[in-house]
């Protein structure tokens, strides 16, 4: 994986346009790192449903967070409109990572990365499950098309 310091936009997949709140902040005056893995899961869940049409909520699988770490590279406040990236890094049998970034307005260096892998779990018994097949071939056409590859990464 690059350093994500030198993503920009443009390495993105997709990107969502999000607004700050007021209670974002917290006592120091910047974002409260929970809110960055609430503006990633909000951001990555609108993408995949827009993407497949398959609403997690009512679907027979749906994705689990496994994993997600965060680096921090600049400060992001409230009042503002920030933008994330999404972009899938591998998509594997019963799973798929993805990378998200979030920028600040008119910088085009990464504020914040993370890595996010998510499981597939039926809805009734929780255990892993392959990709639905609309997931499936939602992500392998997008990582497809970014880097000429399907299914995992090299």
């Amino acid at each position: 994986m690059p350093d994500p310091r030198t993503l920009t936009r443009a390495d993105f997949d997709a990107r969502s346009t999000v607004t700050t709140r007021w209670a974002d902040n917290d006592m120091f005056g910047h974002l409260n790192n929970a809110v960055y893995l609430e503006l990633f899961d909000s951001v990555l869940n609108s993408w995949l449903m827009a993407g497949t049409g398959v609403d997690e909520r009512t679907s027979p699988a749906h994705g689990v967070v496994a994993e997600s770490s965060i680096r921090f590279y600049a400060e992001v406040s409230y009042p503002g409109s920030l933008e994330v990236g999404v972009r899938v890094e591998r998509v594997g049998r019963t799973s798929a990572v993805f990378e998200l970034a979030l920028f600040a307005p008119h910088v085009e260096t990464v504020a914040a990365h993370c890595r996010w892998a998510q499981v597939y779990v039926g809805s009734d018994d929780r255990r892993p499950t392959p990709l639905p097949d609309a997931v499936r071939s939602f992500l392998e056409r997008t990582l497809a098309e970014r880097t000429g590859k399907a299914g995992e990464r090299a």
